[in-house]
């Protein structure tokens, strides 16, 4: 393998590292988690991944630290999610203690791909988890595959936080009322595809959806939870059954709470919109990508500066990398060493 990588020219894409690592759930118990040099698995033709959508996922990035060492931030809180998914899709899920030792595997295993300190590059981490009986009647596999594979990837943003214009999406929803938009299943994202390729052809560069039923609360961005700062320095996010637990936006509140800012987490309705001074949209990949202007119809709305973050999405930004980089004292025990 040729490890041979320029770190400032990585992108978010896939790059095959040669290792990872597996687990299967057969006859109500889980393997071990073990190593597999490949880069693909095998499924039968019928798997439920494949038919009925018993398919989720999980992503987390590893940091080198200015040590040397490396940590994975908030695994545990990842491990958990998937958990939620996998009881709402009716699959079996691993333990958070095999979710975490696979996490450690897959790091260690890859250790040669984890970016060197101060390049701004990290490892991102994919756990997989799929339904692999072969069905056909609509009901839930009795097997299941999980798999945590990884790659290095650059930081989001080159030259500092780009703010980004997004798109008010009217004819797409992403989520149904009562469905699955608070889980991380796979079919979530492909509902998603034909509605972010309309958003790039009218230019913009992220969607924004309100909720399915009224069209009246502001839900999610398409990758991303939404978060705003109000006026007078409130950190708000949306509440409802259809937006997904963002382990980052999460972390955000926490900083804010220290930071001395109110952080109202509850339902907003779109009209409110004006009353926020910076918005962003927040989730592992990024961070937080800053929104300049948001553009439903025919009124377009804008916030702040296009070419630079506000004050305090930047402050909160560089709050959280400072911990994940090891830069600042992890008070609230959210790094794993690997």
């Amino acid at each position: 393998m040729d490890t041979a990588i320029s770190w400032s020219e990585l992108g978010f894409r896939y790059i095959d590292t040669g290792t990872f690592i597996r687990a299967d759930y057969r006859g109500g118990a889980w393997t071990a988690p073990a190593p597999c040099s490949a880069s693909s698995l095998t499924l039968h033709i019928a798997a439920t991944c494949l038919h009925y959508g018993q398919a989720c996922f999980e992503g987390l990035k590893a940091f080198r630290q200015p040590s040397g060492s490396v940590a994975c931030f908030r695994a545990d809180a990842h491990a958990r999610r998937l958990q939620r998914t996998a009881r709402k899709l009716l699959m079996a899920a691993p333990p958070e203690e095999l979710f975490l030792d696979a996490v450690r595997m897959a790091v260690t295993r890859n250790a040669q791909y984890v970016p060197p300190a101060g390049t701004g590059a990290t490892l991102y981490i994919r756990p997989l988890l799929l339904g692999t009986s072969p069905v056909i009647g609509v009901h839930p596999s009795e097997e299941y595959t999980f798999a945590v594979f990884v790659m290095p990837v650059g930081p989001y943003y080159k030259n500092g936080m780009q703010p980004v214009a997004a798109y008010v999406q009217e004819h797409y929803d992403r989520a149904a009322p009562h469905g699955v938009g608070d889980i991380k299943a796979a079919g979530n994202y492909a509902a998603g595809l034909a509605a972010d390729q309309e958003m790039r052809e009218k230019g913009f560069q992220i969607s924004l959806y309100l909720d399915s039923a009224q069209h009246a609360f502001i839900d999610e961005f398409g990758t991303s939870n939404f978060i705003a700062v109000t006026r007078d320095g409130a950190y708000v996010t949306p509440k409802s059954d259809s937006i997904l637990a963002s382990v980052t936006n999460d972390s955000l509140m926490t900083l804010a709470r220290d930071m001395g800012l109110r952080v109202e987490h509850r339902p907003v309705r779109w009209e409110e919109i004006k009353d926020f001074a910076e918005i962003g949209a927040c989730g592992t990949a990024a961070v937080i990508t800053p929104i300049s202007s948001i553009t439903r119809g025919r009124e377009t709305l804008r916030f702040g500066d296009d070419k630079k973050p506000g004050p305090t999405l930047e402050r909160l930004y560089n709050a959280i990398q400072a911990i994940q980089f090891g830069k600042s004292n992890d008070q609230h025990r959210w790094m794993m060493p690997v």
